[in-house]
């Protein structure tokens, strides 16, 4: 099957992080595509990237970084498609400089921006799923079956914490 979401980590070291990501487009069975690409260090890489996204049937970008990252920023720029970013804790700022550049395009150039680290993984993943699933009802299903997974885990988590006491 064809990729439908392309990841693109500015560098390695934001792979554990972003294995979230991974973990729950597998989980919804999402096919995607993982890679390493930086907006400063390789431009022509991740110009490619975005451009064969669009012409290889990509239909969202996650992108993550951290420190300036401006990453997320970029691919935005150069593509129509929905970009979501994820700002990473790679700097003594803890996540904070990513998260504001990120989150603060110029109008007309969106990003989706989510929280800073392993959650804002998740929740990219999950926003790509639901994106996706604008124009697949059995996919809809999944994402309202996965919220009420988690919302049976919180009333588990609560009766134990009650037989406790």
């Amino acid at each position: 099957m064809k990729p439908k979401v392309l990841i693109i980590m500015g560098s390695d070291s934001d792979l554990p992080v972003m294995e979230e990501t991974a973990r729950i487009l597998d989980e919804f069975n999402i096919p995607y595509t993982m890679t390493v690409s930086s907006a400063h260090r390789t431009p022509v890489r991740t110009l490619k990237l975005i451009k064969d996204a669009g012409e290889n049937g990509i239909d969202v970008i996650i992108g993550a970084a951290g420190m300036a990252a401006h990453l997320p920023g970029v691919i935005a720029s150069h593509t129509v498609l929905p970009v979501i970013g994820v700002p990473l804790e790679a700097s003594p700022l803890k996540g904070m400089d990513a998260l504001l550049s990120i989150v603060q395009m110029p109008a007309g150039i969106p990003v989706a921006t989510v929280s800073v680290g392993k959650a804002g993984a998740k929740n990219a993943a999950i926003l790509a799923v639901q994106i996706i699933a604008l124009n697949d009802p059995k996919l809809t299903k999944k994402l309202q079956d996965h919220r009420q997974k988690m919302a049976k885990e919180v009333e588990e988590k609560a009766d134990r914490i009650a037989k406790k006491r």
